[in-house]
């Protein structure tokens, strides 16, 4: 028997909070480019931007173009529904993802597209987009291609 797919969650159950310190972050998915904030006093990354570096307290931020890759660090396969209307969009997969180029920096984020028995800790992604989603663009992860 086939493995199944892992699908999106849907529009419905997407709500992103933005502020001034995330909305760059959203600013760059619409151009299809993913970045992570980095402290521009001591370099560190932290995700999400906080107002303050937890090493060394400054507020400045860059925002660095990252090569949309990484590794799934966590994962969890949602495959009941626990809300009306969850059914055409399972099973999905909510993963946590350390990016590449980024020091310890993860995102929340999902892992589609592929059978969900191949996800594992350890597997190498790449993110593709899902535009107009609610009105943004999200970044979602699949397998990387060898």
């Amino acid at each position: 028997m086939p493995s199944l797919i892992a699908k999106r969650p849907a529009v419905k159950f997407f709500n992103p909070a933005t502020d001034k310190w995330t909305q760059p972050f959203w600013d760059a998915a619409v151009q299809h480019r993913l970045v992570g904030a980095s402290c521009a006093k001591c370099g560190a990354f932290r995700m999400p931007p906080t107002p303050f570096c937890p090493h060394c307290h400054s507020q400045l931020l860059n925002w660095v173009d990252l090569p949309g890759t990484g590794v799934v660090y966590s994962y969890s396969i949602v495959a009941s529904a626990i809300m009306p209307g969850m059914d055409d969009c399972l099973p999905y997969v909510t993963a946590v993802i350390a990016l590449d180029e980024a020091g310890d920096t993860r995102l929340i984020s999902n892992v589609v597209d592929i059978p969900v028995d191949q996800v594992r800790v350890g597997l190498k992604v790449r993110v593709i987009w899902d535009d107009d989603w609610g009105g943004m663009t999200i970044p979602r992860f699949t397998a990387e291609l060898r």
